[in-house]
């Protein structure tokens, strides 16, 4: 199973959209949300479980983001210190978002999954497309 995740903001806190290709074989969906008053992080993190969430079986899945939020949580084990520490960073102060964060660890508990970073705004089909839902999203709270 593919995951292709984005969130963006019109402001920071401001409106804002959150989308998601999932991919497995030949078969793709795409999912979209927004909300009216939000940050670009949270929506991040709301594009990832959203996506995780649908997901009916254990699944082996690749989750590719251009949040950097997000991807080193994992990828640099930010995330195991966070929980050890109470969620408090390595500086003790709180970590943002700890009840997204715990509701995406709770949604990925039956999978095996990696994360993996790309860079945003250049050329990635999939992360192109997941940016233009994203915003789509959001302008709808601009009017």
């Amino acid at each position: 199973m593919e995951i292709f995740t984005d969130g963006a903001c019109s402001g920071n806190p401001g409106p804002g959209g959150w989308a998601a290709i999932l991919r497995y074989g030949s078969r793709e969906k795409e999912i979209s949300g927004g909300e009216e008053m939000t940050t670009n992080n949270r929506m991040e993190l709301t594009a990832v479980i959203e996506a995780v969430k649908l997901l009916k079986e254990p699944c082996e899945i690749t989750i590719t983001s251009d949040s950097s939020y997000v991807c080193n949580a994992f990828i640099k084990g930010w995330i195991d210190s966070w929980i050890l520490k109470g969620w408090r960073k390595a500086d003790k102060s709180p970590v943002l978002n700890p009840e997204l964060w715990q509701e995406l660890l709770d949604a990925l508990k039956a999978h095996k999954y990696e994360f993996i970073w790309v860079k945003g705004h250049d050329g990635h089909p999939e992360n192109e497309r997941c940016d233009a839902l994203a915003v789509a999203e959001y302008q709808k709270y601009l009017n």
